[in-house]
């Protein structure tokens, strides 16, 4: 069952990251007409300058899939140590969730935007770091939150009192039994990516043109969407299903927990 559920996720993911040896075209080479709708030999016909549709589509998901993965992985790591500890140390616990409820503040979009205009040379690195800084306040929170009932188990204040090392109690005793947590941690924190960065490209904050991206791609012919609709609606549901797929692969990872209905025969 577990298998069947990732197998979406996992197929998509694998055809994104595969999309540039799969285009047909060069992902800036005008072969068609602009908005040239689909047909002989363009399955989504052209975009605003000519270029194939179904080409960039391909290798244009494979930078936002890299990046969304690579936040998801830096957000739940980090905020799955910080609130482990901050569960363990409640002092500093304290410190880092005042801390996080002031970030909370800063809305993503405007982060993205401070960030990759001060940052040099902006561009996908800005992005990247902008949307770490603006996911760790939530994610802090809900480990911070679910790390508490587990370091006040026994076996955790046994060790404690044992005297094994804070980093042990983390690693050890802590983090192990989080799994469910972590994993709808990061199932968010990719989909909260996904917005972050598809919104950094539609505001041209990150990939620039010529560059195929999905989200600079619904910018550039959202003006001609009743000449070649496939130009702007393939890679609006290309970032939804991603996002999707993605989200409901790290739930079926999780571990089921709750009662089980029993049969009585």
């Amino acid at each position: 069952m577990t298998a069947r559920r990732l197998a979406p996720a996992l197929v998509l993911i694998a055809l994104v990251l595969a999309g540039p040896w799969l285009a047909p075209h060069p992902e800036d080479a005008p072969v068609t007409l602009p908005y040239g709708t689909p047909g002989g030999g363009f399955a989504l016909g052209g975009d605003q300058l000519g270029r194939d549709v179904l080409s960039r589509v391909l290798i244009g998901g494979r930078e936002l899939i890299v990046s969304a993965l690579l936040i998801a992985a830096l957000v739940t790591a980090i905020a799955a140590v910080l609130g482990a500890v901050g569960a363990l140390r409640p002092a500093l616990g304290r410190l880092v969730e005042r801390t996080a409820d002031v970030f909370m503040l800063l809305p993503a979009v405007l982060a993205v935007l401070l960030v990759a205009l001060s940052w040099p040379g902006g561009g996908r690195l800005a992005v990247i770091a902008a949307a770490v800084g603006t996911g760790l306040p939530y994610a802090i929170r809900l480990t911070a939150a679910a790390a508490a009932p587990v370091t006040a188990a026994g076996y955790v204040e046994a060790a404690a009192a044992g005297g094994e090392r804070l980093w042990h109690l983390v690693l050890r005793d802590v983090l192990p039994n989080l799994r469910a947590t972590l994993l709808a941690v990061f199932g968010l924190r990719f989909v909260a990516a996904v917005y972050v960065v598809s919104t950094a490209g539609f505001l041209q904050v990150g990939p620039q043109p010529p560059t195929a991206d999905w989200a600079l791609m619904i910018r550039e012919n959202a003006a001609g969407i009743l000449l070649n609709p496939w130009a702007v609606v393939v890679p609006s549901l290309a970032i939804g299903l991603v996002a999707l797929t993605v989200n409901h692969a790290a739930h079926a990872l999780a571990p089921q927990t709750g009662r089980t209905a029993v049969t009585v025969r």
